[in-house]
């Protein structure tokens, strides 16, 4: 089971990047997927979390800049991410789990993929 995550580079802030994250070896299909950052010297966060219908969950930091979304066709999910601002500047991870329900909590995704840097410049 892979999970390949793209899509990253450097912006300016209040530019945008789209991540990808596509998913191969199984399905996952009914399965939650997210996104995860880290920055330097900081922990893993929760960035946002999308369920197998498509419902969905943003932290506060993201909300009404970053909206995650998915093709099950392709078994990919997706991270449109506007308003970049420097503080989002991290290695942007995403990982899915056993079971549909969305919840926050890294410890609770089983696969992770790669990782994908993300740089915005002020």
């Amino acid at each position: 089971v892979q999970l390949q995550a793209s899509g990253g580079g450097l912006v300016q802030a209040g530019g945008s990047l789209r991540l990808s994250c596509a998913a191969s070896g199984r399905t996952f299909s009914r399965s939650a997927m997210a996104w995860f950052r880290q920055a330097p010297g900081k922990e893993r966060e929760f960035v946002a979390a999308i369920n197998w219908s498509g419902s969905t969950v943003d932290a506060d930091s993201v909300k009404g800049r970053f909206t995650i979304s998915r093709d099950n066709t392709k078994n990919t999910v997706y991270l449109q991410m506007n308003s970049l601002k420097p503080e989002d500047t991290a290695v942007y991870y995403c990982a899915a789990k056993e079971g549909g329900v969305v919840v926050t909590a890294a410890r609770l995704y089983g696969y992770w993929g790669q990782g994908t840097q993300v740089t915005v410049s002020s």
